[in-house]
């Protein structure tokens, strides 16, 4: 199983940082890591991107997600608010959505203040974008 490794270079001779390893994030492998209830979760997430890979590229970075929110202990604890077709959107119902948001995102946020993610393909792209349009 895949484990992702935040801001920890170990003691490899090939892996350096000038800032303790701050942000930075590798992955290293061990066969017999994680309970069987874990493998399963991974195996279902390696099956669902094999099966839809050549639909939805991105990997979703299920296996980070799952890692995080499992060493952060997270369990959603807002209600999930749903809307029936022609119903009215009330303040109250947007502001459940976004605490309920901001509570998911900030459980995945990593140990030493980032968020880890694949950062690949057209994705490369969009941070500089985002940057370049808020700066113009």
């Amino acid at each position: 199983m895949r484990r992702l490794k935040i801001a920890d270079g170990g003691k490899d001779p090939y892996i350096f940082s000038l800032n303790n390893f701050v942000g930075r994030q590798t992955w290293e492998f061990d066969l017999d890591a994680g309970t069987p209830e874990e493998r399963a979760q991974v195996e279902t997430a390696h099956k669902n991107f094999y099966d839809n890979c050549f639909y939805v590229k991105p990997c979703s970075d299920l296996l980070w997600r799952f890692q995080i929110l499992r060493e952060n202990n997270f369990k959603q604890t807002i209600a999930s608010v749903k809307i029936e077709d022609g119903e009215e959107i009330s303040e109250e119902k947007v502001t459940t959505t976004l605490r309920r948001a901001v509570n998911h995102i900030s459980a995945l946020q990593a140990s030493d203040g980032h968020w880890p993610s694949l950062n690949a393909g057209p994705l490369f792209y969009f941070p500089p974008l985002v940057s370049t349009t808020y700066c113009l």
